[in-house]
């Protein structure tokens, strides 16, 4: 499956259809009349979160979006049927951003089964029948349906995750990841394997949380070196970032500067978001080096250095152990090893 992560749409809400002009005529009725009924309302354009979609690719070969307009009024006081409301499904975590300034959030979607009525039908015309008084009898004029609503909107899709995965080209962040979840993610000895991010859910202790990990970052991405940092937006939700830093790549110190002024420059609060200092690919050093490494990033600002690798697991334990540190408390309460629930001794009985 492709990924998309922005897409463009057109969206158009029904129109309402006209009232109809018409004139009760039978044999042996005495008493006609006008008997036009009202138009029916046209269909909304409804945005509804689905579970099971993580991408916008089926809005790159559909971009046109019309609901159907409501149906004409008719002779015998009949009203028209109103126009079926399209439902546009799209991923949890979709935001709607108007096209004028490409900046102002119409709509956040970040729950399954949430929706968002955004574009209203328009009201049916009235029939002649409605315009009936004692001084009119005989009225022809009715109205016109109201036009529907019509917008030109931008969908941007930010990944829902609790922990997010960030660091320099080559890290580890795919071998990570693949050792924590059933994810394929794509492993290279080239930078920028992975171009698209990649979701996870990493279980320990009982506990679920799901892990984002994102294209590598280089110096300058902000201005758009390498794949840039359009993917940032991904992680703005998570409540921790995991940052990965290759012990046998550039300087530990400096690698972990690198990164720290990309995401000061991108914003969107990824900045305050606190974060784990991880050194991966200790299997590749011996403890000593390890330890030397760790004590700079500290000196640099790191709080506190989780030293693993990524290839054999070790470590990963501690450091999914800080991770839930930072996670709200599970939901469900666990029954303790070992307590069972007391047995209804009260014998069976169909009454």
């Amino acid at each position: 499956m492709h990924f998309l992560d922005q897409a463009k749409i057109y969206i158009r809400s029904g129109a309402g259809g006209p009232g109809a002009v018409s004139f009760r005529r039978e044999k042996y009725v005495e008493y006609g009349g006008p008997d036009g009924g009202d138009g029916g309302k046209g269909g909304d354009i409804v945005f509804e979160a689905v579970a099971g979609l993580n991408t916008l690719i089926d809005f790159r070969y559909t971009q046109h979006f019309k609901a159907p307009r409501g149906g004409h009024g008719m002779g015998k006081d009949r009203k028209g049927a109103q126009g079926k409301d399209l439902i546009i499904k799209v991923p949890v975590g979709t935001q709607i951003i108007d096209d004028e300034d490409r900046e102002t959030v119409l709509a956040d979607l970040v729950e399954a089964g949430q929706r968002l009525t955004l574009l209203e039908g328009g009201l049916g015309g009235r029939g002649n029948a409605s315009y009936k008084t004692s001084t009119n009898r005989a009225p022809r004029q009715h109205q016109p349906g109201l036009p529907g609503e019509e917008l030109w909107v931008w969908l941007r899709l930010k990944l829902l995750a609790d922990v997010g995965l960030v660091g320099l080209p080559n890290a580890g962040k795919s071998t990570f990841i693949n050792q924590l979840t059933n994810t394929r993610a794509k492993v290279g000895a080239y930078p920028f394997t992975t171009l698209h991010p990649q979701l996870g859910v990493v279980r320990h202790k009982e506990r679920e949380f799901v892990l984002a990990d994102i294209p590598g970052l280089i110096a300058g991405a902000a201005e758009g070196a390498g794949i840039g940092d359009r993917f940032l937006g991904h992680i703005e939700r998570c409540r921790v970032l995991i940052h990965l830093i290759d012990i046998a790549g550039t300087d530990p110190a400096e690698a972990m500067q690198i990164v720290e002024e990309e995401l000061s420059a991108y914003g969107g609060g990824l900045e305050e978001k606190p974060r784990l200092v991880v050194l991966n690919k200790i299997d590749l050093a011996d403890p000593e080096l390890a330890a030397a490494f760790a004590s700079e990033l500290k000196e640099a600002g790191a709080d506190q250095v989780f030293a693993i690798s990524g290839a054999t697991g070790e470590g990963i334990d501690a450091l999914l152990d800080g991770v839930i540190a930072y996670l709200p408390a599970a939901t469900v309460t666990e029954r303790p090893q070992g307590e069972r629930e007391e047995q209804d001794e009260t014998p069976w009985s169909p009454l």
